[in-house]
């Protein structure tokens, strides 16, 4: 597997950019929850792609899906009309209670987007100078320019400043501190109900429905960032169902193709409107591929009882956590997150890369976080088996430390 310098040399022997620490380790298939490497080796894949492989891998109505679309046409462009684009928008707003849904290809791009619509909605109405987007301090809504500027992490701003002016943060989850930086400048609050790069903190519903209130006051929007959280992740379709508000604007990606690339926004009407031909597009957004992946990711998720079952087999998760802090107490200062986006919160003094590295040898693959966190991102349909696979490696490489 490799430590630090070992993944260094790996990339510096390729003709990749080292944009990443990567292990020297290569998967060649997946079966559902399981990764096949190259060496024929099974590893269960409790990181799913980074929150992106919904419904594992090579779910049989993806690949049919997908087989089926590329048989046919992979791309036009977005000057002619997509069927497939306009069947899965008027999905989208349905499920989401909002009316309009812009494509595009990542999470970044779907965020960068949802901005951008919210200032236009200021402009067209006479209010240029309401430009400033609020976001939470630990967030992460990205990595192009724009979204640095959003991220308040000097980790991922480092060496490419100035930052794009417009943006200001306040404390996660302090009302007190939103309502403060409210005012007439304000063109929208930008919030992760569950940040997942943040540590896997989860947002009270009390705090969306006093932010909801909030902007509705002082005349801003409400996005939510549903780019890792979205799409069943938390329990719910969308995971600021919970608190029965309404977002503005809601960005979308990962998941949603259940990991072909792709990105939405969806808006109100009333917000959309404010998008005119020529204010933003996307050459790939929207392909024919990218409709086919998520009209049938959209299907399961919503099939009778799916969520419910989700929903009971995070339970069995929660639960099986909740016994393994209270088996290393000393190792464990929190569990934190919703559903199928969980946090370890490791103790001071733990070591997360070891535990990381110690759980791929045990072939578990998981993914760090912000604070110590170890971040659990399973595929929606692990079973309750797997999940105590998960968890007797835990145990196991938990109790070797």
């Amino acid at each position: 597997m490799g430590d630090k310098n070992h993944m260094t040399d790996y990339a510096v022997d390729t003709a990749v950019m080292n944009t990443y620490g990567r292990a020297e380790i290569a998967f060649v298939r997946g079966d559902g929850c399981w990764l096949i490497s190259e060496s024929h080796e099974r590893y269960l894949d409790c990181a799913s792609g980074i929150a992106v492989n919904t419904l594992g891998h090579a779910h049989p109505r993806l690949v049919a899906a997908l087989q089926d679309q590329a048989s046919k046409l992979w791309h036009t462009s977005n000057l002619y009309r997509i069927p497939g684009q306009e069947q899965v928008a008027k999905r989208l707003a349905s499920l989401s209670g909002l009316d309009q849904v812009f494509f595009c290809n990542s999470g970044a791009e779907a965020t960068e987007a949802a901005v951008k619509i919210a200032r236009r909605v200021a402009y067209e109405k006479g209010m240029a100078d309401r430009t400033t987007i609020l976001c939470a301090s630990g967030a992460f809504h990205g990595r192009t320019l724009g979204m640095l500027a959003a991220t308040d992490r000097p980790v991922f701003r480092t060496g490419f400043g100035p930052m794009p002016a417009g943006f200001a943060h306040v404390p996660f989850g302090n009302m007190n501190a939103l309502r403060a930086e409210m005012g007439p400048h304000v063109a929208a609050v930008m919030i992760e109900p569950v940040q997942g790069e943040g540590g896997a903190k989860q947002l009270p519903d009390t705090y969306l429905i006093d932010a909801r209130a909030a902007a509705d006051e002082f005349g801003a929007l409400l996005i939510a960032d549903e780019v890792q959280a979205g799409m069943g992740r938390t329990g719910h379709l969308f995971s600021f169902e919970r608190s029965g508000i309404k977002p503005d604007i809601v960005a979308l990606a990962k998941g949603l193709a259940g990991g072909f690339p792709i990105g939405a926004v969806i808006a109100s009407a009333a917000v959309g409107s404010a998008m005119t031909p020529g204010t933003h597009g996307s050459t790939f957004g929207g392909n024919p591929l990218a409709m086919a992946a998520a009209a049938v990711v959209l299907d399961v998720l919503t099939e009778d009882d799916f969520m419910q079952d989700v929903r009971d087999r995070a339970a069995y998760l929660e639960l099986a956590l909740t016994n393994l802090q209270s088996a290393f107490p000393s190792a464990i200062s929190e569990i934190r997150g919703r559903g199928f986006l969980r946090g370890i919160c490791l103790a001071e003094g733990v070591d997360l890369m070891a535990l990381v590295l110690a759980l791929r040898g045990d072939h578990v693959l998981c993914v760090p976080a912000v604070e110590n966190t170890l971040r659990l991102l399973p595929p929606l349909i692990i079973n309750r088996e797997e999940i105590d696979i998960l968890m007797a490696a835990l145990h196991r490489q938990l109790g070797a430390a």
